[in-house]
């Protein structure tokens, strides 16, 4: 038996490694040399007594700031932090020394330089690196590193420092610092060319900057001598075009051909399209005469574009003149071009035109789908040919097509309209007969004609079978009352109706907010005080916001200013928001009782709680913006911009001069302003003497409520309340 071989024959063998690769467990880190051992030294056995941590060196090849040596688990996908660390990570350790030098300052100063002049000398593609990180560096320490790198000695920035350092800029939201771009280059001796044109259009465009990105292309022509292209100049062109600065593509398009810029066809096919969605048919015919003569002739697919942007925004008569000239250029229409076009103008109103389309649509064997019937239809309809509307529907059925929940919804409200609700029914049958789901829109018009006639055995009936169908009924219902109600003369009627529903107890607080609105319509105030009494009571219909803010105007009207103020703070306890008329009429109410603090903190409310308040809102507060400085004239110079705007002098405006000299200055200067205002003729004598009393009031109110404030603050109010008892 052989003798096992020695020691040293065991030895592993030598390895040859070609660079740096990542250690393992069985591969340890190769560094330097091409020749090494695998073998590496054992480790010290540690003693009891020493501390756990060693201090290591630092090495900036092992440095990662997201990463530490006590963690060992890799942060998931869907952790927030995961997509920061990939792209830390495909970074050079250099680019991270450097941003987590930056970011940890936070501000340039002696410390961030400190850091970085650990490092010998930073290269050009070093500093494009940290500038096109994601994220960036802040702009506030992006711009010195930049000019920091920049003064090393013999260093000149490379052209994507340039560019990284302006698209950082752009969108830090600093346009105007970006656009100094070729001014910076200039600076460091470089010559400005047609890139950084091209990077500048791009990044104006992309953040819907058209202007500036026209000052760039402008401002490279002439200072920098660089003629831009015709991709640059059509980027700029279809940003103007698409914010609506025609006039300023078209001076942009007569200055290419200034600059011998060849258009493109798209070049052409931008301008014609900004033409036709302004709506200068002029232009745009001698535009598509010069698109023929210099480049191409407009194809089929040029001129449905054009159709459909003039059809979108109802130019039919230029829409008609575009036609004509396709036709005239030999461009024969497709089908999507014959659907455009009679799809408009059954809109507009001119369907025998339309109809004429249609029939040569047809002659041509062209494909008519649903869209162009339906169109048709509804353009029928709508000029009260009915009978025409329905061939139309046996046409588009004898062809094989199914017809829309859309299409009889339109024919049954056309055949109402003209009292032929017999066939009307006869189509809500057909609905059903095909299965299709019946929505508000098809029985509204059936449920206004039998109520108008008095058919309430056919309208119950009706509703009945809506019931069975498992049809949300009653929200049909309030449709149905907005629709039958919303015309003028049946307020009544539509009350009648509702005491009739209402006794089949087909009922909800939306029909009674219906029927209150309407007969707040006609000004019919009582019996809206009924029903909204008769809501108050029930146990199934309480008011909702809806009711209460058509309750306070109401009650304003009537002289009820409490009532109306009790439901406004039944409106705040359910944290529901009036409408608008609602405040309007509750503070015209307030000031005209003299509730002048209560007036003005409901305009506050009101402007905190609404989007868009009202304009004499607004105003009432700039009042006392101006009332804070004490001075009439600028008090006077809002009364006027009031009148200019054509805003109306509101008893809010007058008692916001009352509560804002009496809070802030003094009684004088109120009836000083309201002396200027009597002169010029903005009051009258009789409202100069109403609005004199309501200030002496006002005033008499605010003297009683500091007293009682001072009692309060001295434990007065005892003795008062005693003395009063006496008197």
């Amino acid at each position: 038996m052989a003798s096992p071989p020695p020691p040293a024959a065991r030895r592993r063998k030598h390895t040859i490694y070609h660079g740096h690769r990542r250690a393992s467990p069985h591969r340890p880190t190769v560094r330097g040399g091409l020749f090494t051992d695998l073998r590496s030294p054992s480790p010290r056995p540690r003693a009891p007594d020493s501390p756990s941590t060693t201090a290591t060196p630092f090495r900036l090849a092992d440095w990662d700031p997201h990463s530490s040596p006590s963690s060992s688990s890799v942060p998931s996908p869907s952790s927030p932090s995961a997509s920061a660390s990939a792209s830390a990570r495909r970074l050079s350790p250099l680019a991270r020394f450097l941003l987590d030098a930056l970011r940890r300052h936070q501000r340039w100063g002696p410390p961030v330089v400190a850091d970085l002049t650990k490092l010998r000398r930073v290269p050009p593609s070093l500093v494009a690196e940290v500038l096109t990180a994601r994220p960036p560096p802040p702009p506030p320490l992006a711009l010195p590193f930049f000019l920091w790198a920049g003064r090393q000695k013999g260093f000149r920035h490379c052209f994507p420092a340039f560019h990284a350092l302006a698209s950082l800029l752009s969108a830090a939201g600093l346009p105007g610092a970006a656009d100094q771009l070729p001014d910076l280059m200039r600076a460091h001796g470089r010559p400005v060319s047609h890139p950084q044109l091209t990077l500048l259009v791009r990044l104006h465009t992309a953040a819907r900057r058209p202007l500036r990105a026209l000052h760039a292309l402008r401002r490279f022509r002439h200072e920098f001598d660089v003629k831009p292209e015709v991709h640059a100049c059509n980027r700029v062109l279809g940003a103007l075009a698409a914010a609506g600065h025609v006039e300023d593509a078209l001076k942009l398009f007569d200055e290419m051909s200034e600059t011998e810029t060849q258009p493109m066809p798209v070049t052409f096919a931008i301008m014609v399209r900004a033409l036709a969605r302004a709506g200068m048919t002029e232009r745009l015919l001698e535009m598509i005469g010069r698109m023929r003569s210099e480049v191409c002739q407009p194809d089929v697919f040029v001129y449905t574009a054009l159709v459909k942007t003039m059809v979108r925004r109802g130019y039919m008569d230029g829409c008609i003149r575009v036609w004509k000239e396709m036709v005239k250029d030999g461009v024969e229409p497709d089908a999507m071009a014959y659907a455009t076009m009679v799809g408009g103008l059954c809109k507009a109103g001119m369907v025998e035109e339309a109809a004429e389309l249609f029939k040569e649509m047809r002659s041509k064997g062209l494909l008519v789908d649903r869209m162009v019937y339906a169109s048709l239809i509804d353009g029928y309809v709508s000029i009260g040919r009915v009978g025409d509307g329905c061939r139309v529907l046996k046409e588009m059925i004898d062809a094989g097509y199914r017809a829309d929940l859309e299409i009889y919804n339109t024919l049954i409200s056309g055949l109402c309209g003209i009292g032929r609700e017999d066939k009307a029914h006869k189509i809500f049958q057909i609905v059903l007969q095909e299965e299709l789901t019946p929505s508000s829109d098809t029985v509204s018009p059936l449920l206004a004609c039998y109520a108008e006639k008095g058919e309430l055995v056919m309208f119950f009936g009706l509703v009945d079978k809506l019931a069975k169908l498992d049809l949300p009924v009653v929200e049909f219902l309030v449709d149905f009352m907005e629709l039958f109600a919303g015309k003028d003369g049946r307020e009544l009627k539509a009350v009648e109706v509702f005491d009739a529903l209402r006794g089949k107890h087909y009922c909800s607080v939306g029909i009674y907010n219906v029927v209150i609105k309407n007969l707040l319509k006609i000004q019919d105030r009582k019996k809206a005080l009924l029903l909204f009494e008769e809501m108050q009571s029930s146990v199934h219909f309480k008011p909702d916001s809806c009711t209460y803010s058509h309750m306070i105007p109401c009650f304003v009207d009537v002289g009820n200013v409490e009532e109306a103020c009790s439901c406004y703070n039944s409106m705040m306890k359910e944290n529901w928001i009036p409408s608008m008329p609602a405040y309007c009429a509750l503070v015209k109410g307030l000031c005209k009782i003299g509730e002048i603090n209560a007036a003005i903190s409901l305009v506050k409310d009101c402007l905190g709680n609404v989007e868009n308040g009202p304009t004499e809102f607004k105003y009432a507060l700039t009042i006392l913006e101006a009332c804070r400085s004490k001075s009439p004239e600028k008090v006077i110079n809002v009364v006027e911009e009031i009148i200019e705007v054509g805003c109306s002098m509101e008893e809010i405006i007058y008692s916001s001069i009352i509560y804002g000299f009496c809070k802030y200055a003094s009684s004088t200067e109120a009836r000083q302003i309201f002396t200027i205002m009597r002169e010029r003729n903005i009051l009258s004598e009789a409202n100069f003497i109403v609005y004199e009393d309501m200030l002496n009031e006002h005033l008499k109110k605010v003297t009683a409520d500091l007293v009682i404030s001072g009692l309060k603050l001295f434990n007065l109010e005892s003795k008062l309340k005693w003395r009063s008892r006496i008197d």
